[in-house]
């Protein structure tokens, strides 16, 4: 265990000091972005078991007093899985399930295959463009928006809130609880609007569960947990396609002959979108959790209520679990990856963000074959976050 402050390290080259931490020992106390004290468990094994450890609460309420403080998302968008313990993410999770299934996400494919097409198509007489702004970011909130019914005009004040609350502005301290009101109010009117007219959306189908109710009246959504479910499907949907087909493109850019043989073998995507969520996923860190017990995590005692950060990014390098990690290999054996999580916390939009992968990249690749960096490796840059791994931006010309 060490007692260190890693913060700027981990934005300028998470993957190496995740390696020095790794090896150095499975749990560090660190000092986390908001100056408050927090443990980093770095190891496979150990970030695997904790992920599906039922001592392990998402649920706030378990945080030591004086200890975590968070976002501070209204009740109307906080009432959400990632906040919950069984029961009542038992509850959740099975009633979006009914709404959420495998048929309708693969009824997708052919609607985000016309989508990438589209925004392809927008590009293809320019030459160069900025890969995350005309591809990679429209892409996912299209389908998102599609898949929940959001009307078109709005779907750019989407994509402006959603920023606002992934990348708080130190000069406009106003402007993340502007955004919060702003969804507040949108989703208000927008279920308003899908309770007197339901379409053939998700979000009509989420109103549909939210208004039956089970036996004793209690199996339902209440309307917090429904407009805090509609903003997660919304911002995570989002935030992490567009990572990871950004981050996705980049690591074939950077590996030439894995990209040539991807091209040449598109049947290989399912595989190669497996690796990419493991070599550079779209989230460094999974959500926190507080030990409901003092316990012990890599023979190291966390006592109760202190928060616990469990790193997927180091565990998915962890050479122990993954032989030459720091290396793509579309055909590594990538079984047991955490990118998406692991037990009952288990990505819920894990489907839709495959079939959004897999089908932006293959469009991409059959579009354009001589797709290259626009500029050099060094000059890119990411998001300033130490939970997200995300490009800024992408230059690419073609």
């Amino acid at each position: 265990m060490t007692n260190e402050d890693p913060t700027g390290e981990l934005l300028a080259d998470p993957y190496a000091v995740y390696d020095r931490l790794r090896e150095t020992a499975p749990v560090h106390r660190v000092t986390g972005p908001d100056g408050l004290p927090v443990w980093l468990v770095t190891r496979y094994e150990d970030v695997r078991h904790g992920l599906a450890d039922p001592r392990l609460s998402l649920d706030k309420r378990h945080s030591a007093p004086g200890g975590y403080r968070g976002l501070g998302l209204p009740p109307a968008l906080d009432a959400n899985l990632l906040n919950m313990d069984p029961p009542d993410h038992t509850r959740i999770r099975r009633l979006v399930s009914r709404a959420f299934t495998t048929r309708r996400i693969e009824e997708l494919r052919e609607p985000v295959r016309r989508i990438a097409d589209d925004l392809l198509d927008a590009m293809a007489g320019d030459g160069r463009a900025d890969l995350v702004a005309a591809y990679a970011a429209p892409l996912p909130i299209t389908v998102i928006c599609e898949l929940l019914g959001v009307p078109p005009q709005s779907r750019r004040d989407f994509r402006e809130w959603t920023d606002a609350l992934l990348m708080p502005d130190p000069a406009r301290p106003g402007r993340t609880g502007e955004a919060m009101a702003a969804v507040v109010g949108f989703f208000s009117e927008l279920l308003a609007h899908k309770r007197a007219r339901p379409d053939d959306d998700l979000l009509s189908a989420l109103i549909a569960v939210r208004e039956e109710s089970g036996p004793d009246g209690t199996d339902r959504l209440s309307e917090d947990e429904l407009m805090s479910l509609a903003f997660l499907i919304l911002f995570a949907g989002y935030e992490n396609t567009v990572q990871l087909i950004g981050n996705a493109a980049l690591a074939l850019l950077r590996h030439p002959g894995q990209l040539e043989a991807l091209r040449a073998d598109p049947g290989r995507i399912g595989a190669a979108v497996e690796e990419f969520f493991r070599y550079d996923g779209p989230a460094l860190l999974a959500l926190r959790r507080f030990p409901v017990e003092d316990m012990t995590i890599g023979g190291v005692t966390v006592p109760k209520g202190e928060t616990v950060l469990l790193s997927l990014a180091s565990a998915n390098r962890d050479p122990g679990r993954f032989p030459e990690p720091g290396r793509l290999d579309l055909d590594r054996d990538t079984a047991g990856h955490v990118a998406l999580g692991h037990g009952i916390h288990y990505c819920l939009g894990a489907p839709l963000a495959r079939l959004e992968t897999e089908v932006a990249l293959t469009a991409l690749l059959e579009r354009f074959p001589k797709l290259a960096l626009d500029v050099p490796e060094h000059e890119l840059r990411r998001r300033p976050s130490t939970r997200a791994r995300g490009l800024l931006e992408l230059p690419v010309r073609y």
